[in-house]
């Protein structure tokens, strides 16, 4: 599954490159969807610095230290930094990961997966960022034909109704229009997709309570829509996003 801005940890590891070193994922399983942003090879202590977050790592672990304690300190900076997954090659420098390794992995719930067969760095790497920038290219294709329509629809006279429409059908999700209060405007349904409710009921369960109206459901997604009057209305769709102006 491609997530915005990159493909998870689980389709990086099904992709031949990865495939072909036969992974074998010994922490963090649960976590695999989380999405790889870009690709890191490295050998270096502190290769925490180097990164920003997001990354899939790949090591013949060199750099991990050869006490349990530098192990460890190692693992829980590349947790704190945020990658996405820590991919280790097994060969000269482990036959098999130490228990320091792994059980710092599984108490910071950083995917950790071990390599069984030596696989060519570059090559998991161009197939990653090939699959990611693909991603990208389809999210920008996306774009120009919600921008297409919702243009097409207020050329022709369409108003606020019909463009929520053509989100919710993008978004396979209820969208909505609010002041910024949170008082509901308008509100547009979509008869497919994972909610085909009745979006005034789907409205209603996310923004009924008090707490609800005064700060973002945690399930919705808002953005900021200058409009004429003294502050900003907001979109918000159920349960996914895109990438519009103002803030989802």
């Amino acid at each position: 599954m491609e997530t915005q801005g990159g493909i998870t940890v689980q389709r990086a590891l099904e992709l031949p490159g990865l495939r072909s070193g036969l992974p074998e994922v010994v922490s963090g399983a649960e976590r695999l969807g989380r999405t790889v942003r870009w690709v890191h090879a490295g050998e270096v202590p502190n290769i925490a610095s180097l990164l920003k977050g997001g990354e899939l790592l790949l090591t013949t672990g060199l750099g991990l230290g050869t006490r349990p304690a530098e192990q460890r300190a190692f693992v829980r900076r590349l947790a704190d930094r945020g990658i996405a997954a820590l991919v280790v090659e097994l060969g000269p420098r482990f036959s098999r990961l130490p228990a320091s390794i792994v059980d710092a992995a599984r108490a910071a719930g950083l995917p950790l997966v071990q390599l069984h067969r030596e696989v060519p760095f570059v090559t998991v790497t161009e197939e990653v960022h090939t699959e990611i920038v693909n991603g990208h290219y389809a999210l920008l294709q996306q774009a120009e034909e919600v921008h297409r329509r919702c243009t097409h629809a207020l050329l022709g006279g369409g108003g606020v109704p019909q463009v929520l429409g053509i989100l919710a059908d993008f978004t396979a999700n209820p969208v909505f229009l609010e002041t910024a209060d949170g008082q509901l405007l308008y509100a547009a349904g979509t008869e497919s997709g994972p909610v085909s409710a009745d979006p005034l009921q789907v409205w209603d369960g996310m923004r009924g309570g008090r707490a609800a109206r005064e700060s973002p459901p945690a399930s919705a997604v808002l953005v900021d829509v200058p409009g004429g009057g003294p502050g900003p209305v907001r979109y918000g769709p159920g349960w996914f996003c895109w990438p519009w102006t103002g803030r989802w």
